[in-house]
């Protein structure tokens, strides 16, 4: 009942999920910086996602990682499962009794694997988008896979959730985690959608500044963004940013145009 990709790019890991079943990033995708990264669908079993990190962790490459974890499974008939490690190909799995239509592809750094789909045309149409992006960041690349997979018919079904987990090492808030992404569409009539547009929300708040758009915070610029904040009830451009969610794009002597324009659109003052 579900459709997903399991990616690699550079150090960052990920997996990207969607199908006709309440909060499907609960159940299916798991990821360890340096490790790996599974999906286990169809009847999923929830033991692979440790079973398989912990695998990947002895140095086996995910074929093989697949094959020791359908081999001690008396359900394997009735599972699905991708699986990609640090380098080399990624590797899929779909048991026999798995509901038709039900398929994967696999290749250097990616897995795409789907049942009860409309047909292999999603699975075609994911590892076509996935393989056209290279340049993406992974989780963009993931979800741009993901909804090429959604229009080309998805869960036969029909559509309820998705979700984008996506580690890489220290890239979590603050650099105190590896979780770089963790997006959960529970129950929605576009989940894909709508996990485009929380990514979206995801790169305002979360994202860093690009070093080559950074802007000179001084002269005339300063002057308005001192003007821009003082009306908005704060003393400085950090408070003001850290009520916004938007400290971890602050530089000191400059401002990311990305901060810039949420400061100039408004926004909630202090008052409001």
């Amino acid at each position: 009942m579900t459709f997903s990709i399991v990616g690699r790019s550079g150090a960052a890991l990920g997996v990207a999920v969607a199908s006709k079943f309440l909060a499907v990033g609960a159940m299916v995708p798991a990821a360890e910086a340096g490790v790996g990264a599974v999906a286990t669908q169809a009847a999923a079993n929830l033991r692979y996602r440790p079973q398989g990190r912990a695998l990947l962790r002895t140095g086996l490459p995910p074929a093989d990682v697949v094959a020791g974890l359908v081999a001690t499974d008396r359900e394997h008939a009735h599972r699905q499962l991708g699986v990609v490690g640090t380098e080399g190909p990624g590797a899929t799995y779909t048991g026999a009794e798995c509901l038709d239509w039900a398929g994967g592809t696999a290749g250097d750094g990616y897995a795409i694997q789907g049942n009860i789909l409309t047909g292999p045309e999603v699975v075609e149409a994911m590892a076509a988008a996935w393989l056209a992006s290279p340049e993406l960041p992974l989780d963009r690349r993931l979800v741009a896979a993901l909804a090429a997979g959604d229009t080309a018919g998805g869960d036969r079904r029909g559509r309820q959730s998705a979700a984008l987990y996506v580690v890489a090492p220290g890239a979590g808030y603050g650099g105190g985690s590896d979780t770089a992404c963790d997006l959960r569409v529970d129950d929605h009539p576009d989940p894909v959608g709508e996990l485009r547009r929380l990514l979206d929300a995801h790169e305002l708040l979360f994202g860093t500044a690009d070093p080559d758009t950074l802007l000179d915070l001084s002269g005339e610029l300063a002057e308005e963004v001192r003007s821009l904040v003082g009306a908005r009830g704060y003393a400085s451009l950090d408070t003001w940013a850290g009520v916004e969610n938007l400290e971890g794009r602050l530089v000191p002597g400059k401002i990311d145009p990305v901060v810039l324009a949420h400061l100039r659109d408004g926004g909630p003052s202090r008052e409001a």
